[in-house]
């Protein structure tokens, strides 16, 4: 029995799976993805009817299932190595989203493990964006249960996360409490130092994000994201400093199947800008090249900062939606997706190997500011507007007087 509010630890999580090793099932499928909480299902399918984001048939239909609505991050994050080191697994990375040609020894245990669309975007999309994203996973989900299915395959599935993508705020916390753990789920976030890249011993580039990812083909998903911060499975020999032109250089060797190489460049120069009067330091064009041949361009918006600063944003990607966008500049670039969350970057001026302060890509004044500030305008013009004419007002100097004669106003005055 789960109580609410209570936060499954990894030792607790160890014991609910075994189950999944102990039975006839040699084939388990970790669908694997960036947040996910359980509020995501509810409050969708609250708002919005019958359209319930998790429809799949075959997963209802499961003769036994487990709901856990809170577990500890530390134990979702290290989950992948626990699977493995609980048996002797076979472990396949699912990439191309497609079971059907896959070979698979079922007399063996089989480990499946699909990297899912990054999600951490939902905090800045409408409710409705929300649930067509989670049935276009839901749908991916369905598309490889029903392949294995359909070849007679019994497995069993974990769908979970890295950490969730909302912290619950209880009125019956108290607010240190509270104010603690929101301060240990931000720490966990920022568990790893930015990628820097020095030049004798000074560092002249400095380069972060919360997630890194690419996906080739609308199928291939590549998460740089480890390989870059964590394990540093990443070479920047290539990168180049100077102090006008600088370029980031990260090459990875076999990041996925079917890949052999990727590099992907950063473009960033210093200039001068008489209208400001001061030097500002801009992230002209991203590069992509594959296995050393196919090379896709991207322009880029948005992403400038004085000089002696860096730049930070939220959001990095493709997609229409993000506040700062790569922008294909070529055929072979509109066969990409990138997606980057929580970018910060420093190609200039860098000092004691730290991020200098950091102009955001969202400005001061958003839409709704500037409509604030309109109507308040107008509506401080209607009102000056009116006390000028009540000030206008004059009343009559002279009255009549019945006692007296009548009173005779010319038609001059």
């Amino acid at each position: 029995a789960l109580h609410e509010g209570h936060v499954v630890s990894a030792q607790e999580l160890t014991v609910l799976l075994q189950p999944v090793f102990t039975q006839n099932s040699r084939t388990l499928i970790l669908f694997l993805q960036d947040t996910l909480s359980v509020d995501d299902f509810t409050y969708l399918s609250e708002s919005y009817g019958n359209k319930n984001p998790f429809q799949n048939e075959i997963l209802q239909s499961s003769p036994s299932s487990l709901v856990l609505p809170a577990v500890d991050c530390r134990a979702t994050r290290d989950l992948l190595s626990f699977l493995q080191e609980s048996g002797d697994w076979k472990l396949t990375n699912v990439t191309d989203l497609d079971v059907s040609h896959l070979e698979l020894n079922t007399s063996k245990p089989n480990l499946l493990v699909v990297q899912l669309q990054p999600l951490v975007s939902l905090s800045q999309l409408t409710e409705f964006v929300k649930l067509y994203m989670f049935l276009f996973i839901d749908k991916i989900i369905g598309r490889l249960t029903m392949d294995l299915q359909e070849r007679g395959i019994h497995f069993s599935v974990i769908y979970t996360a890295v950490r969730p993508s909302r912290i619950s705020r209880r009125t019956d916390v108290v607010w240190e409490l509270r104010r603690q753990l929101m301060a240990t789920e931000e720490e966990d976030s920022l568990s790893y130092p930015p990628l820097n890249v020095t030049t004798g011993n000074e560092t002249c580039i400095l380069f972060y994000a919360s997630n890194f990812s690419l996906n080739a083909n609308s199928s291939v998903f590549i998460d740089l994201t480890n390989a870059t911060f964590v394990t540093r499975n990443v070479d920047t020999s290539s990168s180049k400093c100077s102090d006008f032109n600088t370029t980031l250089s990260l090459k990875y060797t076999d990041p996925v199947n079917k890949i052999s190489s990727l590099e992907i460049r950063f473009l960033m120069t210093n200039k001068f800008y008489g209208s400001s009067a001061r030097n500002w330091f801009t992230l002209d064009s991203v590069e992509i090249i594959q296995d050393g041949e196919k090379i896709a361009r991207f322009n880029v918006s948005v992403i400038s900062a004085p000089a002696e600063y860096s730049f930070h944003c939220q959001l990095v990607g493709t997609g229409n939606l993000y506040p700062a966008r790569l922008i294909p500049s070529n055929n072979e670039a509109k066969n990409w997706d990138v997606f980057i969350s929580r970018l910060q970057i420093q190609g200039f001026n860098i000092e004691n190997n730290q991020f200098s302060y950091a102009s955001d890509c969202t400005g001061f004044f958003s839409p709704g500011i500037w409509m604030g500030l309109v109507t308040s305008i107008i509506l401080l013009w209607i009102l000056t507007y009116g006390i000028h004419m009540i000030m206008q007002l004059t009343t009559n100097s002279r009255f009549d007087d019945p006692k007296g004669p009548a009173l005779s106003v010319p038609q001059t005055e």
